[in-house]
């Protein structure tokens, strides 16, 4: 993502913000690591934000390229729609200068071209003992229309995330979320060839299979899904 001119090309974030049971099915994942320092990168409207935001944290920066979602985020802060402890910055990681306790990208680094340089950018601005955490579509095989009109580069395997981890990371977890979910997409994949779902595809989607997920990924030993999620942490020696 270039931070010139950036205009993010979906309008998704407006449509998945109301998955309320997938946002805390992955939530519940990535809270943990969450604290301190926090960078998100590709902000969006701030509903990440809203969702894992809690006590533990001294300082969110939400990174934006989009100067138009920029401005909305920071009317939002403003306004008292998104913590006090939250800031603006309008730009790509090759912008910051500042190290974090962690940094997060949620559905984020597959539109990101060169995604194994921005991991390490990213790993350079982690205070040692800092997480990065990244929510990605998952499976390549899934790759639709739909990833097409959003701007997506790729969707990762277990495989393909590893191979750009940072050198200073240690990978501490990977694992696919949402296995029926999964299937849903496939048979999007193969038979409906949709660009984009409609609101109610995501509210069946996020009231009737998301819960069955929760259930099936265990079940499945994490085997597939719609997602994937990654963990790192970097050396404590930096």
């Amino acid at each position: 993502m270039e931070t010139v001119n950036f205009q993010y090309p979906g309008d998704e974030l407006v449509l998945f913000q109301h998955a309320r049971n997938w946002k805390k099915y992955f939530s519940e994942q990535l809270q943990p690591f969450i604290k301190g320092r926090v960078l998100e990168a590709g902000a969006g409207i701030g509903s990440t934000t809203i969702l894992l935001h809690h006590k533990a944290i001294e300082d969110w920066l939400l990174l934006e390229p989009d100067a138009d979602m920029s401005r909305q985020l920071l009317l939002k802060i403003r306004e008292g729609q998104l913590p006090s402890s939250c800031r603006i910055q309008t730009g790509t990681i090759d912008d910051v200068n500042e190290k974090f306790d962690c940094i997060i990208y949620i559905d984020v680094l597959e539109h990101i071209e060169k995604d194994q340089a921005e991991l390490a950018k990213a790993a350079a601005h982690l205070l040692p003992g800092g997480h990065l955490l990244v929510l990605s579509p998952a499976f390549q095989h899934l790759f639709s229309p739909f990833d097409k009109a959003i701007g997506h580069y790729r969707r990762y395997t277990k495989k393909t995330l590893q191979a750009i981890s940072p050198p200073s990371m240690e990978l501490l977890q990977c694992r696919y979320y949402d296995s029926t979910g999964y299937m849903a997409a496939l048979a999007n994949k193969l038979i409906l060839h949709q660009q984009y779902p409609s609101e109610k595809q995501v509210l069946f989607w996020d009231k009737w299979l998301v819960p069955v997920s929760r259930l099936t990924d265990k079940l499945l030993f994490h085997l597939f899904g719609k997602s994937i999620i990654a963990i790192w942490k970097k050396s404590p020696a930096g």
